[in-house]
């Protein structure tokens, strides 16, 4: 029976790009592998016709010889390319490099591998731990004292695992590997050995305070150094202060995130900070100063001009926040709130009447005059 065009096998046209035919090749081999069709013979039959397809079109050398010539320069007993050392469609060639992508897919990383040392050892897991601290800690830096529930290796064994005097014994199943090879259809997939876990090594006498694992639970006391200028969401790293390693492995890291907390008084952007200061409407027509708090504890003195109005901004350089590893500091924006007044009495409102009175002869309103006065005018247009 005539092979079929290696095209049509992929379901692509023949100006396909490279990526394109990668693309088809995974989304059918997915479909048609022999795990997913235990029911469908034909199953194995077509996976291979696929790959033989793959493996010439996504050369470019095999593809410009199969668009001239057709399967006769493919062809394993011809003087084509597929006599070069089990490179065609019919040899080893590079089996696994393209079928890399489907088995992960298919099967993740061949049974999860943990990372680790040599000799049945795992590396222990990182650790996270959320520290919140004030806006002040992080203006001056601090150091802060935080409790972990982790595991520390187990001091009975030495973190080994076995009683002792006893040592952890070269797996059976695996002969120390770590993995052992199942046959699925035609190839060989290799797995983590379910005896050992992995890890090359059992232990046939294990410790009784850890019941084999070298390693138990506690809760350890650190000390944190907290720099100055941390940010929220910012990450500090202390490597080897994580979970201890399975069987004498190495330990993880312990990662810090930061989060600080909201302050009452000042908002923070990067390394400014913010802040809102309430000012009676008679120092804001009539000008005077004002004391802002600021981050350090300290007072800065700010002049009001005669006249401001709310939202008006004052900047106090290097009166912000110190920026983290640098040796500078954000600023300080002082924001005018004009506050209207409450509560008055009838000599106050008299007093406020008979301003208001005057005001309307002396303008003493400018962006409320311009505001009314585009809004007359524009009625004016909406009514003719």
């Amino acid at each position: 029976m005539s092979k079929r065009d290696y095209y049509d096998v992929l379901g692509v046209a023949r100006g396909a790009s490279a990526d394109e035919m990668k693309k088809a090749f995974r989304t059918k081999a997915k479909e048609l592998h022999p795990d997913r069709n235990r029911d469908n013979p034909e199953a194995e039959t077509k996976f291979k016709e696929v790959n033989e397809a793959y493996d010439v079109l996504k050369d470019p050398q095999k593809r410009a010889a199969y668009d001239q010539f057709g399967h006769a320069a493919v062809d394993g007993s011809g003087g084509g390319f597929g006599a070069r050392g089990g490179g065609g469609p019919g040899g080893s060639g590079d089996f696994s490099s393209a079928f890399a992508d489907v088995f992960d897919d298919l099967f993740g990383q061949f049974g999860g591998r943990q990372r680790g040392g040599g000799g049945g050892q795992v590396r222990g897991a990182d650790l996270r731990y959320n520290l919140t601290i004030s806006l002040e800690d992080a203006y001056k830096g601090k150091q802060a004292t935080i409790k972990v529930p982790t595991a520390v290796a187990c001091d009975a064994c030495n973190g080994t695992g076995a009683e002792a005097g006893a040592k952890p014994e070269t797996c059976a199943t695996c002969a120390g590997h770590g993995k052992v090879r199942a046959q699925q259809g035609f190839f060989t997939i290799e797995r983590a050995c379910p005896t050992c876990g992995g890890r090359g090594q059992v232990i046939t006498n294990p410790c009784g305070v850890c019941n084999g694992a070298g390693r138990k639970r506690e809760e350890r006391t650190l000390n944190v150094q907290i720099p100055k200028g941390v940010e929220d969401g910012n990450r500090i790293r202390l490597a080897g202060e994580g979970e201890a390693g399975m069987m004498g492995g190495p330990p993880g890291d312990l990662y810090i995130f930061i989060d600080i907390e909201g302050h009452p008084i000042f908002r923070r952007e990067g390394p400014d900070l913010f802040c809102r200061i309430p000012v009676p409407m008679a120092l804001a027509a009539l000008g005077g100063h004002i004391e802002a708090p600021t981050i350090d504890g300290g007072r800065a003195r700010v002049a009001i001009p005669a006249g401001a109005q709310s939202g008006k901004q004052f900047r106090l350089r290097g009166k912000g926040m110190p920026v983290l590893r640098q040796n500078r500091e954000g600023d300080l924006y002082i924001e005018v709130g004009v506050e209207t007044p409450t509560n008055l009495t009838k000599r106050q409102k008299e007093l406020l009447e008979e301003f208001q009175q005057i005001g309307e002869t002396n303008k003493n309103s400018p962006e409320s005059d311009g505001f009314f006065g585009q809004v007359k005018d524009f009625w004016g247009r909406m009514t003719s």
